[in-house]
């Protein structure tokens, strides 16, 4: 077996044909500077288009790769939680980024990696509603951020400002924790998030820029009972379970 690779990318994919091939190509150039020993995995769940495809095309292709092996695991089903969390639980890296296939933003890449690796913080989140983010996608998407944040506060004592999107840890630090996540789907990154702050996990946010590369895979009006649903078990998760 090749020795481990020093970060681990883990990237859920979803109905992503239009765009998956370029990004991963986009991203292993904009890293290729840094000269990292990293893997790229793609954590695919239940696409029904060439996503599947695709991803097997790019791990051919660059499995072999001395520093930016691609590899792909498929969960079968819609469920960008479960695919976030057996992607983190098979990552190697001593450094893990959790990613999303239309952000890629490798100026977080780096930032997260120096505060990681200069003690500064064990898991460095990118947040997209931090004093000097941009968040340039929707009005309607903005303000459904900060409610739903504004939600993580009140139900659970948050005390951040994002949890979904682009985050980065050291693997050993938070691996128990992802292990610890009981809700899948949506509200997974919330959870690990909050379970790594009541934990005492040493947590630092950086502003991030957002914007669309593409329309969002699933409506946000029909995401809103799933995430009201998801909510209470997140809530069931955390309080009452422990």
């Amino acid at each position: 077996m090749a020795d481990a690779p020093r970060i681990t990318i883990v990237i859920p994919i979803y109905n992503e044909e239009a765009i998956l091939h370029a990004a991963v190509v986009d991203l292993r150039e904009r890293l290729k500077p840094l000269g990292w020993n990293y893997e790229i995995i793609l954590a695919e769940n239940g696409s029904k288009d060439r996503t599947v495809q695709i991803g097997e095309e790019l791990a051919a292709k660059y499995g072999d790769s001395a520093d930016g092996q691609v590899k792909i695991i498929s969960m079968g089903e819609p469920n960008y939680g479960r695919a976030m969390k057996e992607g983190i639980l098979l990552a190697r890296g001593e450094f893990v980024i959790c990613d999303e296939i239309d952000l890629c933003d490798a100026d977080f890449h780096k930032a997260a990696i120096e505060i990681l690796a200069s003690n500064q913080a064990d898991l460095v989140i990118g947040s997209k509603l931090a004093a000097g983010a941009e968040d340039e996608r929707p009005l309607l998407r903005h303000v459904a951020s900060i409610a739903y944040s504004g939600m993580l506060r009140a139900a659970l004592g948050f005390r951040g400002t994002d949890t979904h999107g682009l985050k980065a840890f050291r693997r050993a630090a938070l691996l128990d924790v992802a292990r610890a996540c009981l809700v899948e789907k949506d509200v997974f990154a919330s959870e690990f998030v909050i379970r790594a702050d009541r934990g005492g996990v040493k947590i630092k946010e950086i502003p991030v820029r957002v914007m669309e590369k593409r329309p969002p895979s699933i409506n946000l009006f029909k995401r809103v009972p799933n995430v009201l649903k998801s909510m209470a078990k997140l809530t069931w998760a955390i309080r009452i379970h422990g």
